[in-house]
């Protein structure tokens, strides 16, 4: 085989056959679950960048292998592993686990062919491309390219990228990222180099010398053996054992002409590959499912898909459309004169052209896009690739595409995906004819891409076939200046805790530092917290009143005041506006401003009004009588007992902080929100309800503290403090301020509006809906999510999501990243004695239901 690249110079490539290509890596755009409004833009972008191309052009959509080894790279991405060994047991773990999974990423490559412009130039840049093809032959190094015909190039792709429009983002390929696209192509089914090495590496680039561009020998990427139809490795080894029979009984090595793959050896391996051309596509169909490239990933195993575009100006098109509607006519009138009359088809055939006319009168910019897809599967053995080849035309053929493997054309079909290669399909062969808005719909630029690029590994994609790892790096959004900031929503027992603690574990296992309020009446963080950071936790036992935890005394002066005057608003239900509530304003004032300020000063001061007499000193001792029933009670001690010492915040130092509330207990749900239902509930849970609000705010305080150290306060059923006005104010403050300060908040609840106002849930940046039965509140959640609730097959989607009683399904959920990209997960805890305690149901210990383990991703 011959390779068709002759020089390389950044992203531009000197063919042998005298075309220069320059290439481009594409960002994916897009998503599965777009909303209408996503996907009208999606299409716009696209149809733009397609409008601004001219002549020719290829795309390429592959899928980069991806090894175990590079998964356990991105989770310990950054870390000190030396410093944080839990970061590496979770990366050798995972590393374990899907060492032996067929893995991949889609990448998507756009080449332009460059045209020189002036008669001299191209004559020029032929006779250098037929005098590299004869130094090939004869043995010759490639010839140098004159440095101005370098300079010439490069100045014809900058005028080529910026006619793109910034529709859609892409950056110059590398050189080496070039020669991985050659590679690729031939290690299909064998152990490929890998795409990441070839992301940073300087290689294969070549380099002024002189007046002329010299690059490195490229001759050892022709190195590789082509067999149309070849002899399969293990058919042969059974023919070889079993004689006769197994000549005559090996299915897959019969007839040549039932080989319908390509094999492909070279030194070390051998592989084997099978081709196929899109022949024919439906003429209408509908734009949900028109997204046809798009849709690869959800086949089980990987295929790429290589178009060569041809563009077609608006005018000249309407000719050709013309002049087929003149053959139609005529055909019209041969058939006239039949028995049966004219076919349908034919009828048909004019309405399509009478439409596309139509379309390209309309504006002066749209232009007719023809082209050539061949779509690639591969496998070790040529049984795997012909039956997933087979699957493939299956598969296509129900969505009403048809496809064709070419018998003796698959080698002319597998040097379509070699870069710098010419075209090898006639202009009229397995072409379609479409507009531009029409081709963009086949979605060639979207990817089922989701989470972030490394970072903690929290599951798999439920939208590929094949194991496509999660990651989610809670920390590494303030350093992007993003919102550290995750919501999830679901029923019970949708995996919502599971999730959160696993959040947790990996945050620790990174260095980082978690504030957790573990509300649960079996205090299942302070149990979690026993296996996942043992001698590395600290629990503040809230019901017991040990330590008292008065806002004067634990906080800062500007902080504790603020924070005094809230949980006494709160607790007392008066409005800051009304006498009572300007009454503790300047209370907490004076007792803030008091030699020794404490929450009992604030007392004092209120009894100091209430002695003045008049109207202040009777509203003042309304207010005091409030607080005096409040301050008598068992559970408010640990706010004003002066006895008790003080919470010390300088000693919280610990990995893990939680504050166990489980004594305090809260008004129905029902009730907050309506004040008249609120204040006939038990005294014991109004007090529970402000106490957990100061709780929230020294957790605040201590989650803001190290700004050199990411800091995540975990709050679970989060209703209790988004239900008050004080509540929602706090995380509001911690949303908007907790970029700056290096530190987030992960949020959980049962529906989209127990997180907060419209405010706060705009500022949460990654969100996740879980199982959710309820019809009304998975609408909810598919709003909060940007998804259509109108869409009854998203509602059943979630409603049916992590189904009871199926442990394989356990953890299913949506996530939307910080990219605001949707996909399915699923959520896989790995099998490690730090998770013991992670799971929450009862009397069980789960084996595949969420852990993960090689069973639960196969």
């Amino acid at each position: 085989m011959k390779a068709s690249i002759r020089h390389i110079a950044g992203h531009i490539l000197f063919s042998t056959t005298g075309t220069v290509w320059a290439f481009w890596r594409v960002t994916p755009v897009g998503s599965r679950y777009a909303s209408d409004l996503e996907r009208q833009d999606v299409l716009r972008r696209v149809t733009s960048l397609v409008r601004s191309l001219s002549g020719t052009a290829r795309l390429y959509s592959l899928c980069a292998r991806v090894e175990a080894s590079e998964v356990a790279a991105r989770i310990a991405d950054g870390i000190d592993l030396d410093a944080n060994p839990g970061a590496l047991e979770s990366a050798r773990a995972a590393e374990y686990l899907l060492a032996d999974r067929e893995m991949h990423r889609r990448t998507i490559w756009l080449a332009v062919p460059l045209q020189a412009p002036g008669r001299a130039a191209q004559l020029a840049q032929a006779r250098g491309s037929a005098w590299a093809m004869f130094g090939e032959q004869a043995g010759l190094p490639a010839a140098p390219v004159p440095v101005a015909d370098v300079q010439l190039y490069r100045g014809l792709a900058r005028q080529a990228e910026s006619g793109f429009g910034g529709g859609l983002q892409m950056r110059p390929a590398r050189p080496a990222e070039i020669v991985w696209l050659h590679q690729h192509a031939v290690h299909r089914g064998m152990t490929e180099p890998l795409l990441t090495e070839a992301e940073t590496s300087a290689r294969y680039g070549g380099r002024i010398v002189g007046a002329q561009l010299r690059s490195p020998g490229y001759a050892s990427l022709g190195q590789v053996r082509l067999l149309e139809g070849g002899q399969d490795a293990a058919a042969r080894r059974e023919r070889e054992e079993g004689g006769l029979r197994g000549w005559f009984g090996s299915r897959i090595d019969g007839s040549a002409l039932s080989k319908l793959w390509l094999q492909v050896e070279t030194e070390e391996q051998t592989g084997y590959q099978a081709h196929l051309a899109l022949e024919e596509i439906p003429e209408a169909v509908y734009e949900g499912s028109a997204d046809l490239l798009a849709r690869l990933d959800v086949l089980p195993w990987p295929v790429d898909a290589v178009v060569d575009l041809t563009l077609v100006e608006g005018q000249r098109a309407k000719r050709a459309i013309a002049k087929k509607k003149a053959e139609l006519s005529d055909q019209a009138d041969q058939w006239a004169a039949h028995p049966t009359g004219t076919p349908d088809s034919l009828h048909g055939a004019a309405e399509v052209l009478g439409e596309q006319e139509a379309r390209l009168g309309r504006t002066s910019v749209e232009l007719e896009v023809q082209s050539r897809t061949v779509f690639t599967v591969w496998g070790p053995t040529a049984q795997v690739a012909d039956e997933r080849a087979r699957e493939l035309k299956a598969r296509l053929s129900g969505a009403d595409y048809g496809v064709i493997r070419p018998r003796g054309g698959q080698e002319r079909l597998f040097q379509l995906g070699l870069p710098g290669a010419p075209s090898v399909l006639r202009q009229r062969e397995c072409t379609q004819f479409q507009l531009s808005e029409d081709w963009a719909m086949s979605g060639a630029f979207t990817v089922a891409e989701i989470g972030d690029e490394s970072g903690p590994m929290i599951g798999q994609s439920l939208d590929v076939g094949t194991t496509k790892p999660v990651y989610l790096d809670l920390a590494a959004a303030p350093l992007s200046n993003t919102a550290a900031s995750l919501a999830v929503l679901g029923d019970l027992g949708s995996g919502k805790s599971v999730l959160l603690k696993l959040i947790v574990s990996t945050l620790l296992d990174r260095g980082h530092r978690a504030i957790v309020i573990d509300r649960t009446s079996q205090r299942e963080y302070v149990s979690f917290a026993s296996t996942a950071a043992p001698g590395r936790h600290q629990v503040i036992d809230a019901a017991n009143a040990k330590v008292s935890i008065d806002p004067l005394r634990v906080l800062p002066p500007a902080e504790g005041e603020a924070a005094a005057l809230s949980y006494l608003l709160l607790q007392t239900q008066l409005d800051l506006m009304s006498p009572g509530g300007a009454l503790l304003s300047r209370a907490v004032k004076a007792a803030a401003a008091s030699r020794n300020p404490h929450m009992g000063a604030v007392l004092e001061e209120l009894q100091a009004v209430a002695d003045g007499g008049g109207t202040r000193g009777a509203a003042a001792a309304d207010v005091l009588d409030l607080l005096a029933t409040v301050s008598d009670q068992k559970l408010a001690r640990m706010v004003f007992d002066p006895s008790l010492p003080a919470l010390s915040l300088i000693d919280l130092q610990a990995d893990l902080i939680i504050f166990a509330t489980n004594g305090l207990t809260l008004p129905p749900k029902e009730s907050l929100g309506r004040p008249e239902v609120l204040r006939t509930q038990p005294l014991e849970a109004l007090i529970g309800r402000a106490v957990l609000y100061l709780i929230a705010a020294i957790s605040r305080h201590i989650a803001f503290t190290d700004r050199l150290r990411f800091a995540a306060l975990i709050l679970d059923e989060i209703y209790w403090l988004t239900s008050s006005a004080e509540g929602s104010a706090l995380i509001s403050e911690i949303a908007h301020d907790g970029r700056k300060h290096n530190a987030g908040f992960v949020a959980g609840g049962h529906d989209a509006p127990e997180l907060g106002n419209e405010t706060i849930r705009g500022l949460i940046t990654q969100r996740v809906l879980a199982r959710t039965t309820d019809e009304a509140m998975a609408k909810r959640g598919l709003e909060f999510l940007g998804l259509p609730s109108d869409d009854e097959g998203l509602v059943q989607l979630v409603k049916g999501l992590s189904p009871h009683g199926q442990r394989n399904r356990a953890g299913e959920m949506f996530l939307q990243d910080t990219r605001n990209r949707v996909g399915l997960i699923q959520v896989v805890v790995p099998d490690l004695p730090k998770h013991k305690n992670i799971f929450t149901t009862p009397a069980t210990r789960p084996t595949a239901a969420g852990s993960l383990r090689k069973e639960a991703l196969r």
